[in-house]
């Protein structure tokens, strides 16, 4: 099974151009799918695996393990790595149906994206004596997130030569390899002048985010410095990064942007993935009109 795990993952990496860490994710599930197996039938770890024996049946019995210790939303995941897999199996001529097909996909839970307020994203940003290298750093780092709704990911991917300061622009590679320009606001450019105008000259092809060792920053430490940020501005939240993406897409959306420039903006594939926040904004529109209209205000 080694074998076909390496050319599926090959697959992965030439036809689909999927990232490395989306590759590993793959390799991940499908690694605990095979240690399953083998565990269920007895065998040994590094024991063979024909793709012929695994019947929908197998695939049940792993997905019901699966919900004892997992959400739905990883559930599917999971199920959706070994359809892939086998559907590569099935094109390759190993199989003639695709087993996972035949597996329902758990019914997903339904959530609203994590954001900040408007007030919140002003006391994050805005922080007095942000005046060394890495404070000038820090500020620029995060008034790019929101002021272009960037993954963290794409965030710590960018280059120097990516940015176009004067054009107020900046070239972002997303997820499968999907380039898109997206806006950089005055408040962001003006972050960005100053945290480069601090550290040491660097070349197009240069991290544009450095840490103090002068490496890339990681997606980890841009967790941990916002964390440490708003504990600083008095935010008592446990936000991550893609809260500040979805602020941006909240916030525009509040402010009357066209959910279609928001998809662009954010660089969705599909529409209905940037819906969900047209239920964010409803849901403020509800707070609004229960405090503000006569017959839905409570009495007392």
């Amino acid at each position: 099974m080694k074998d076909r795990l390496d050319r599926f993952l090959r697959h992965l990496a030439v036809e689909r151009n999927l990232s490395p860490h989306t590759r590993q994710a793959y390799r991940r599930d499908l690694e605990e799918f095979f240690a399953l197996l083998r565990e269920e039938e007895g065998l040994a770890p590094d024991a063979g695996l024909e793709p012929g024996r695994i019947d929908r049946v197998l695939i049940r019995r792993y997905v019901a393990r699966l919900h004892r210790r997992n959400r739905r939303s990883t559930i599917a995941r999971k199920l959706a790595s070994l359809r892939s897999f086998f559907r590569f199996l099935v094109r390759e001529g190993e199989l003639t149906a695709n087993p996972g097909e035949l597996v329902a996909t758990p019914r997903q839970e339904k959530y609203l994206p994590a954001t900040l307020t408007v007030d919140e994203m002003f006391a994050l940003l805005d922080r007095p004596g942000d005046d060394g290298l890495l404070a000038l750093r820090d500020r620029a780092m995060f008034e790019l997130l929101y002021s272009s709704g960037l993954r963290v990911g794409e965030l710590t991917g960018l280059n120097v030569g990516q940015l176009d300061l004067d054009a107020g622009l900046v070239r972002v590679l997303g997820k499968g390899g999907k380039e898109r320009i997206v806006p950089v606001g005055s408040s962001a450019r003006e972050a960005l002048r100053r945290y480069l105008d601090q550290r040491p000259s660097a070349g197009p092809d240069e991290p544009l985010f450095l840490n103090y060792r002068r490496q890339r920053l990681t997606a980890r430490s841009v967790q941990r410095l916002l964390k440490r940020r708003l504990l600083a501005a008095g935010i008592v939240r446990d936000a991550t990064p893609h809260a500040l993406r979805h602020s941006f897409a909240t916030h525009l959306l509040d402010g009357g942007a066209d959910l279609r420039a928001i998809q662009e903006l954010l660089g969705h594939a599909s529409l209905s993935t940037t819906q969900k926040y047209t239920q964010v904004s409803t849901d403020q529109l509800t707070r609004v009109y229960d405090q503000a209209h006569p017959r839905s205000r409570k009495k007392g």
